[in-house]
């Protein structure tokens, strides 16, 4: 090699070196050599990490997941959808539809669970349907039975008649780690079996949506990625790298209506008891722990003097609840249900939504600084410990009618704040003045009448006139004075 040459490279390399200090001098802090020096290493150990992580093979699991992920067409009857100014927009159809009168189209994902044709997906997918219709990905179309739905969780359960279908596996939502790759499918903006990456960006959130939308036990305990998706992704699948559904597509954070970086998925472990719940009784046998709860922040641990953050605490019981006849006192904080740490409110809500009215479960607490074990017993939120195979029907005998819960949209379309319908007429009290099947009841003896078993309370021992109000499914208010012998 010439002299030239060699001065040539060498020049070159004194160049760079003063143009990395320049670099480091402008935009970095005025630190020492071996600050310097530190943050190499750091950034080294980094890189040997990164190095350890297997490359993901995306191509197996949009193998695996798309032919499990169904299109869902729905025929909703009349009623004026307003755009929400919500930025946490659910992502059902599309945004900007003019509004319309009539039945209205509109579109959702869901995802296979079983080779018999059971498909889970958003309650508000399917919400006020009058006709649900379920697109394979190879295209065969079938009408779809709704099973269950549960508005406090967002969750539908559906069922068509096929078998041998092909479905993903439920995996463990508990064990995803923030950072983990997550897959979602679905079909946005009626784009069919689109799946998008990314990354898990948080767990545990709770956004508000469900308890806006009127749900009275709403659980949100959601998990955060910034994988895309837009509406018509609603009910979709998140999956995980090893092809196991562990989340279900429910929300986006948007001021648009689309896609903005966030969205918003149900864990499948939240998911796994209600889909149970749904396919064996038609809804959701719910527990109840019976307290306030409130998560800890910095000026709450002052103010009540906890040494900890951690945890959840609780500023009410309620009285006659599970937790009240267990010992649990206002002022406690709950560190665990079962063996699972709960520290936000959110987590215990999950926790608690697995069981099932009568189940024992084991509640750790913080009194005055020591840890304590209490076992509870969950009531429902009627106070019942039983779980029955009737879908809460409630003084049949006595009225000689099968009664039943309404619904928040039942409600909304009446305009009324609470009530029972008249699901079947038979032989007695209520078919002889003449009161339709359908009729709502809004209130026995001037007392409201939020379920079938305040109807089962008014009615208990109760002998002679009975005045009851209420309305026609035509919303026309009537009363009628009926006797019980």
């Amino acid at each position: 090699m010439s002299i030239k040459r060699i001065l040539g490279v060498m020049g070159i390399a004194i160049l760079g070196g003063l143009v990395a200090l320049g670099v480091n001098r402008m935009f970095g802090t005025p630190d020492t050599p071996q600050s310097f020096v530190e943050h190499q290493n750091a950034k080294f150990t980094l890189a040997d990490k990164l190095a350890d992580v297997p490359n993901v093979d995306f191509v197996s699991v949009a193998d695996v997941s798309t032919p499990a992920v169904v299109h869902i067409k729905t025929t909703i009857k009349s009623s004026p959808r307003v755009q929400s100014q919500n930025p946490f927009e659910d992502f059902f159809n599309s945004p900007g539809f003019p509004q319309q009168r009539g039945p209205q189209q509109a579109t959702g994902s869901g995802v296979i669970i079983n080779s018999d044709g059971y498909i889970v997906t958003n309650n508000h997918v399917v919400d006020n349907a009058s006709r649900v219709e379920v697109i394979l990905n190879d295209k065969r179309t079938y009408v779809a039975e709704v099973i269950g739905t549960d508005p406090e969780t967002d969750l539908a359960l559906l069922k068509i008649e096929e078998s041998n279908l092909a479905f993903l596996n439920l995996g463990n939502s508990d064990d995803l780690k923030v950072g983990e790759w997550v897959v979602a499918v679905g079909n946005p903006f009626n784009l069919t079996s689109t799946v998008t990456a990314g990354i898990v960006s948080a767990k545990g959130r709770n956004i508000n949506l469900l308890r806006q939308r009127g749900g009275e036990y709403a659980i949100e305990n959601f998990i955060q990625t910034d994988a895309a998706v837009n509406p018509g992704n609603s009910g979709g699948a998140l999956v995980n790298t090893s092809g196991e559904l562990i989340g279900i597509n429910t929300a986006i954070a948007s001021q648009t209506g689309s896609y903005s970086g966030y969205s918003f998925a149900i864990p499948i472990n939240l998911a796994k008891k209600i889909i149970s719940d749904l396919k064996d009784y038609g809804e959701v046998k719910r527990a109840i722990l019976g307290v306030r709860i409130q998560d800890i922040s910095q000026e709450l641990a002052d103010e009540k003097g906890l040494r900890s953050l951690s945890g959840v605490y609780i500023p009410a019981v309620i009285d006659g609840g599970s937790a009240d006849k267990a010992g649990i006192k206002e002022g406690d904080v709950i560190t665990k249900i079962g063996d699972v740490v709960v520290d936000k409110s959110s987590m215990l809500q999950e926790q608690i939504s697995k069981y099932h009215p009568g189940d024992k479960v084991d509640v750790t607490i913080i009194r005055g600084g020591k840890e304590k074990v209490i076992s509870a017993i969950l009531l429902s939120k009627e106070g019942a410990k039983e779980i029955t195979m009737e879908v809460n029907r409630a003084e049949k005998k006595v009225l000689g009618a099968e009664i039943e819960n309404l619904s928040r949209d039942e409600r909304l379309d009446l305009k009324i704040k609470q009530g029972v319908k008249i699901a079947k007429l038979g032989t007695g009290a209520l078919k002889e003045k003449g009161i339709p099947s359908g009729f709502v009841i809004t209130h026995i003896d001037r007392t409201p009448m939020y379920t079938t078993q305040d109807v089962e309370t008014a009615l208990k021992d109760k002998e002679g006139a009975v005045l009851i109000e209420g309305v026609t499914d035509g919303g026309v208010k009537e009363a009628y004075a009926i006797r019980l012998d």
